[in-house]
């Protein structure tokens, strides 16, 4: 399975988790491999943190007005640009792949706003923080 379709897999468990409430373990579908697991386990553990970045970054949008699949998509994005070396055995995206990959997901899956906003708001915070601690 591509990488593309395994961080898909870890944006659709973390949003049916967001939307249900339910164990992220039990909206990850069995066959999941690592990578998607560990990809979503680490969205969760850092999820406080990026949220504060996306509520910092997203001017004039509170979180909860956030489409819950943007929010995902936004959340699995920002943990590949910040902590993607957090992923055992697995070599960091480039940022710009993390925000290329977010961006067509957008795509693919939301309305057509969401591709400029979720793009826009991954800029924004690749910008905040490019100096100080995301490798490129």
């Amino acid at each position: 399975m591509r990488r593309t379709d395994q961080r898909r897999a870890a944006v659709f468990a973390l949003y049916q988790h967001d939307l249900t409430g339910q164990p992220l373990a039990e909206m990850l579908p069995r066959d999941s491999l690592a990578f998607t697991r560990a990809l979503a386990e680490a969205t969760i553990k850092h999820q406080d943190e990026i949220d504060e970045l996306i509520k910092q970054h997203s001017t004039g949008w509170t979180l909860d007005r956030i489409a819950p699949l943007e929010r995902s998509i936004l959340r699995v994005a920002l943990l590949e640009m910040l902590h993607g070396d957090e992923i055992p055995g697995e070599t960091p995206i480039p940022v710009e792949g993390a925000i290329d990959e977010a961006v067509e997901t957008a795509k693919k899956f939301c309305g057509s706003d969401a591709p400029g906003f979720v793009n826009g708001i991954l800029g924004a915070v690749l910008d905040s923080v490019r100096d100080n601690s995301i490798p490129t």
